[in-house]
């Protein structure tokens, strides 16, 4: 076998990479079902935006406690639990579609149980990766891992343009409870040796620990705050804007679910590329490519054609996946394993912090300024972003570290 197809030998990391695939393919349907079910029962930009800004605003609002839960607990067991909730709420919002009732407040309740879920889900699984392969084939196992996952939201994103196209999107949100089921039975199977944790003295100080990591690189930190800004402008075009230009114009529902399959084909590719090339300044690089993403949100504005969206979220997809690849193997080069969740729930708290502003804002955006205005406000914010990063020393200077192999204790459980 490849060095490349490695991480594929180890029976933990085969059970979490068909654990998180499953998520993800139902994910990939989840974002357009969602949207168009609340659009058939509301007509209201305003209604989309308080719905998917409910998820995440809990899913921000939990992250630091689940980046401490993911550091103190098995995360196999933790990430079988999250998957069990999330399915359960992702359920009863699809039957609550197929009955027709769409109530906005309830849906809001359930979507944000889907997010705290999440909030537990992520650290947890990005920490727990590293853990099931040896040191030396942890960049394989997370470029395989982002290909997996990348090649699953293609699927689920064409299935879902098809599902609400053809049957509606109750079916479509029904197919993203299944993903959760499926993922929770593959996570069950994760069995990784690691030592147990050390006394914890307290949540409060858990968190101190994880921040004094997180900002003592202000690589890190910069990247962050960059990237809060730059996936308010990318939220808000793909989970509100974007679906509303879609009911306007030419592209369709299809269309737009044919779209968002292309940047996840475009991530697919990037994956395959990372996989033979690493740039020494691969973080510099892929900062760089993420003002790609900027071009959706003006061809929205400016050319809303479907032909024109497909192109330009592929090569956009090949540049996000590069820098999701450095970004992620770099932290799990440079911060401690024991810490490593936690800094990654500060990550997605960063990141993740304006969303909820953005989506929740995009509504009365448009009421205000126009469609038009803010679709433009959102592509700036992305190209800003971006040259931030790229003009930072620390980014420009950044390169990795040669690995070192995994201690024995945390060597995967072989099956």
């Amino acid at each position: 076998m490849s060095a490349a197809l490695a991480p594929l030998r180890h029976r933990p990391f085969r059970q979490l990479l068909i654990g998180t695939t499953a998520n993800l393919l139902g994910n990939g349907v989840a974002p357009i079902a969602l949207a168009f079910a609340v659009l058939d029962a509301t007509g209201s930009v305003g209604s989309l935006g308080l719905v998917v800004g409910a998820h995440s605003l809990t899913s921000i609002l939990f992250l630091l406690y689940g980046g401490v839960l993911a550091d103190r607990l098995p995360r196999g067991p933790l990430l079988v639990g999250c998957s069990v909730v999330s399915a359960a709420s992702q359920a009863v919002i699809a039957s609550l579609v197929l009955t027709h009732n769409t109530a906005i407040p309830l849906l809001m309740v359930l979507a944000a149980v889907n997010g705290a879920s999440s909030s537990c889900y992520q650290p947890a699984a990005q920490a727990l990766l590293p853990q099931t392969v040896p040191a030396d084939s942890r960049r394989a196992a997370l470029a395989l891992s982002r290909i997996a996952g990348s090649s699953a939201m293609i699927a689920g994103a064409s299935l879902g343009g098809v599902l609400v196209a053809a049957v509606g999107p109750g079916w479509g949100l029904a197919v993203d409870a299944l993903s959760f089921a499926l993922a929770a039975a593959c996570f069950a199977q994760v069995r990784v040796q690691v030592p147990p944790p050390v006394p914890s003295p307290g949540v409060v100080h858990e968190l101190r620990v994880g921040w004094q990591e997180f900002t003592s690189r202000s690589w890190v930190w910069v990247i962050v705050v960059a990237f809060c800004f730059l996936n308010a402008g990318l939220t808000a075009s793909f989970t509100v804007l974007g679906p509303a230009v879609a009911d306007t114009t030419g592209i369709g529902r299809t269309g737009w679910g044919l779209a968002l399959a292309a940047g996840s084909l475009g991530a697919v590719a990037g994956g395959v590329l990372s996989l033979k090339w690493r740039p020494r300044r691969a973080i510099l690089i892929g900062c760089a490519l993420m003002g790609l993403t900027a071009t959706t949100p003006l061809l929205l504005a400016l050319a809303p054609y479907t032909w024109a969206l497909v192109a330009a979220n592929f090569v956009a997809g090949v540049g996000t996946e590069q820098a999701g690849v450095a970004w992620y193997s770099t932290l799990n080069e440079q911060i401690p394993e024991d810490r490593l969740a936690r800094v990654y729930a500060y990550d997605d708290l960063g990141s993740y912090l304006a969303l909820p502003l953005a989506q929740f804002a995009a509504g009365p955006a448009v009421l205000l300024l126009g469609l038009h205005a803010t679709l433009y406000a959102a592509a700036a914010l992305i190209l800003l972003a971006t040259l931030t990063m790229v003009a930072t020393p620390s980014i420009r200077a950044l390169a990795p570290k040669p690995a070192e192999p995994l201690p024995a204790s945390e060597a995967p459980v072989p099956r």
